[in-house]
């Protein structure tokens, strides 16, 4: 009894150690004059200073005081490092193998130069905030994640924070929201597995198939780019013509094909070993939209966004308000919203002129070459046979209480060699016996975020923006990741802009297209990036005249107009959900709220379930037992709710009809996901009875139909639900199967005791919604599994007629130390689709205040 006792008091002690004072007058070193400190309800700082000098560093300050071992974290795996920080782990290890391989935190020490005199100043006023909150406090003060930590290996203290460590956690953020490299990755293993290029059509279906309306039409863009966009391609070469032009090869075609497959099934697996900080897979996307004043009740503009990322505990958004005292052009800030504890600055929020969201824009900017290697050589044109020596350097991860290890990095012209990076087994090798002046295949990525930007200069610059000319000079520094922007002014505006830096590529007429979407042979200099599209050529639109813009990842161009951006997409059904939402209530004369944009942004209707359903209903199932489940559809109203029988049952015959079509045909590591490109591959595969992907390939002799792998699903759905939930249906329900189960990066999973789990996982939570769902609460059914893995990491709805009467919730809370109450206070309201108060105003702000603070020099 007191070993359970002394273990109690040592574990609340332990873990209330490192929570924070937020009252009274604390010390800063480096403040040239007192900074206001103002909490709500939920804990969110606003913060009121004299210069933007002063604002940075308490924001640096205070995001040290709540989120440090999460910013510590992070900058340990930007620069490859994560191995030093919790030790002998194979998987941080691999991480760190691929972090060093691409030079994230080498190209955020370049980038360091690029970025204005001013951005400068304001990161290395962030760092003297950090630095001075680590000042004199021990390591476990920082973060219980120390202390666990330190059980098992030698826990250092934490070096001060450096400008750069801000800088590298871009690149991250830029990875994760990258593009279509899975697309491209894809298109190479389906082709190496089926061997036809009409077959690996059928799986990427162009965007104008899925029937859904782009971002923008011609009519509303301000800058009118309707000419003809994209890449000349011989429609009419043969697979072999692409086999050769893939490999290099005419003779030994099925050796230099799988050595190919896995070369580039080697990169995949090195790419995938990089943690996911931000997000990825086809709910990792983002809803955001504009209405303009003409339809909402204030007469103002609205604006909604919900980043769609990874959600883990800590939530990867920070709130905070930061405002200068008197807002001048010495000091011009005066801006709330979302940050990333790391990095100083707003994100994505509004002023007291401007709102702006943010979406992933899905342009194409990466790019991987099939390289030939020789020794420390590749070739650089094959016609020339002109072979150019390999940049190779040393690198050597540090892992604590583990031997160091060292590897060895090459790159071509193009990128980072990134298939060789892990220990995979043969991934490269000689396609045929015929000797080595051929060399031996690798891949190499090409990406925008590899080369130094001023994105960080664009995250001050949208931070002070005004009007639609501000944000266009902001996004042409928004270089990394391509995002969407939509924005609405106080003054009556509402608009769409991209940014990014999108690359140039040659239209090359012959088997290999050039637009992106496959593999390029990196000895043809005919596909070599050709430079950026000119900032000016980037889409955007200005007061359009349907009265709104929506941006939730689906193109953002019709098909053909330049410039070209990409040609993978989400295919469209959340946005063309929300686009159906607002045209009834505009068409019904009904002005918008805030409830109204938020009742949307929770809206769970599934448009797979629209188009499938029909299908499934049209299958007789004589067994009654088995038409049990098939009946729950029938007067189904297709919305994903929680407690809905009918969705647990239609989810599961969703995920075994594509393990029953397309499992057979492909590698592992395409299993579908059941994203909005396999909604399109499918619905078209619905008017083919003997479309080949609907044969099982395991069964000898025997070649199935559309109606048999529907039966069997359906069949399947039944009896797995019967044993995962109840032998009644109508006991099933969603939210059981669709469970979010957050987890903190480091001591939230598996391997790590159960006691420290739970005190570092919130509760598990029901969800509703889906992939593909306007409540995108992702889940992947190529695992098998019907838990969230992605979802709205934050919701907000501004007000432009009332900036205090906007709303904003995150998944889990402000604070990012477990014991404290604010760790995952945020997480019910947020589960359940509610929203919070938003205080700007000084007055709105004083009145909410729970908490009161001054920092002073």
């Amino acid at each position: 009894m007191l070993a359970l006792v002394a273990g109690t008091v040592f574990t609340v002690v332990t873990l209330r150690r490192p929570l924070p004072d937020h009252k009274g007058s604390q010390q800063v070193p480096g403040l040239t004059s007192a900074v206001d400190v103002r909490r709500d309800a939920q804990d969110v700082p606003q913060v009121y200073a004299d210069t933007p000098e002063d604002l940075f560093r308490a924001q640096g300050y205070l995001q040290a005081q709540d989120r440090f071992f999460e910013m510590d974290y992070r900058r340990h795996v930007t620069a490859g490092r994560l191995a030093e920080l919790v030790g002998d782990v194979p998987a941080a290890i691999e991480a760190d193998k691929v972090t060093r391989t691409f030079g994230w935190r080498r190209v955020a020490e370049q980038e360091w130069h690029e970025i204005s005199d001013e951005s400068q100043e304001y990161l290395q006023a962030y760092a003297q905030g950090v630095n001075a909150y680590l000042e004199d406090r021990d390591t476990e003060e920082l973060g219980v994640e120390y202390t666990v930590l330190g059980a098992t290996v030698d826990v250092k203290e934490p070096e001060p924070w450096d400008p750069v460590d801000s800088l590298a956690w871009l690149k991250a953020m830029a990875w994760d929201l990258r593009g279509n490299y899975d697309s491209e990755l894809d298109r190479a293993l389906a082709y190496s597995t089926l061997g036809e290029t009409d077959l690996v059509d059928e799986l990427f279906p162009d965007y104008d198939a899925s029937g859904n309306h782009p971002v923008l039409r011609n009519r509303d863009l301000a800058n009118d780019r309707s000419k003809s966009s994209g890449s000349e391609q011989d429609d009419s070469a043969s697979d072999a013509d692409l086999t050769s032009a893939l490999t290099g090869r005419t003779t030994g075609a099925g050796a230099a094909t799988d050595a190919l497959g896995a070369a580039v099934d080697s990169a995949r697996s090195a790419l995938d070993a990089v943690p996911v900080l931000v997000g990825r897979g086809d709910a990792a996307g983002s809803n955001s939209w504009v209405v303009s004043g003409e339809h909402t009740a204030s007469g103002k503009p609205m604006l909604a966004n919900d980043p769609h990322l990874a959600l883990s505990a800590p939530g990867i958004w920070s709130q905070v308000g930061l405002h200068c005292n008197q807002v001048s052009a010495e000091c011009p800030f005066d801006v709330a919203g979302f940050s990333f504890a790391g990095f100083p600055g707003v994100i994505i929020g509004h002023n007291g002129d401007l709102a702006w969201g943010l979406t992933n824009m899905g342009a194409d900017v990466t790019d991987f070459f099939i390289e030939r290697v020789r020794g420390d050589t590749w070739l650089k044109d094959a016609d020339a046979e002109e072979w150019e020596p390999l940049d190779v350097r040393k690198e050597t991860i540090r892992v604590s209480g583990g031997k160091p290890v060292d590897i060895t990095v090459r790159s071509t012209e193009h990128g980072p060699i990134v298939s060789d990076v892990l220990d995979v087994g043969d991934v490269v090798g000689a396609p045929t016996q015929a000797g080595t002046e051929f060399g031996e295949y690798a891949v190499a990525l090409q990406w925008t975020a590899l080369q130094p930007g001023r994105t960080a200069d664009a995250v001050f610059a949208f931070d002070t923006a005004k009007d639609a000319k501000d944000i266009r000079a902001a996004a042409a520094l928004f270089e990394v990741p391509a995002q969407s922007i939509v924005f609405a002014t106080t003054d009556g505006h509402i608009g769409y802009q991209a940014p990014g830096r999108i690359p140039v590529r040659a239209k090359v007429k012959g088997p290999v297209p050039s637009d992106g979407t496959w593999p390029r042979p990196g000895w043809d200099p005919r596909y070599d990036w050709q430079g950026w599209v000119d900032p000016d050529d980037m889409p955007r639109t200005l007061d359009p005249q349907e009265g709104f813009v929506v941006a939730a990842n689906q193109a953002v161009l019709r098909s053909g107009t330049a410039p070209y951006l990409a040609d993978d997409w989400d295919y469209g059904y959340r946005s063309e959900r929300i686009r159906t939402l607002l045209t009834e209530q505009i068409a019904a004369g009904r002005p918008f709220t805030a409830e109204d944009m938020n009742r949307i942004q929770n809206d769970d209707w599934s448009a797979f379930a629209e188009a499938l359903v029909p299908a499934l209903l049209d299958i007789d199932l004589d067994d009654s037992y088995v038409a049990a489940g098939q009946e729950l559809l029938a007067d189904w109203d297709y919305r994903m709710d929680a407690d809905s029988p009918a969705a647990a049952y239609f989810a599961a015959v969703w995920r075994n009809l594509l393990q029953e079509a397309f499992w057979d045909d492909l590698p592992t590591s395409m299993r579908p996901d059941g994203g909005s490109q396999w909604l399109v591959v499918v619905k078209s595969m619905l008017d083919r009875s003997d479309d080949t992907f609907w044969d099982d390939r395991t069964t000898a002799n025997v070649v199935e139909s559309r109606d048999e792998i529907l039966t069997r699903a359906l069949i399947s759905a039944r009896r797995d639900l019967t044993v995962e939930l109840s032998k009644e249906p109508s006991d099933w329900d969603w939210g059981t199967l669709h469970t979010l189960r957050l987890e903190h990066p480091v001591l939230g999973g598996a391997g790590v005791p159960s006691l420290v789990r739970d005190l570092v996982n919130p509760d598990p939570v029901k969800m509703p919604g889906g992939s593909s769902i306007v409540n995108a609460t992702g889940w992947d059914a190529g695992t098998g599994s019907f838990a969230v893995t992605t979802g709205p990491s934050m919701r907000m709805v501004v007000d432009m007629a009332d900036l205090d009467a906007s709303t904003w919730v995150t998944v889990t809370g402000t604070s990012g130390h477990p014991a404290s109450s604010h760790y995952d206070d945020q997480l019910d309201a947020w589960a359940a689709g509610k929203t919070f108060d938003w205080p700007f105003s000084r007055e709105a702000v004083e009145e909410s205040a729970k908490t009161r603070a001054t920092l002073v020099p």
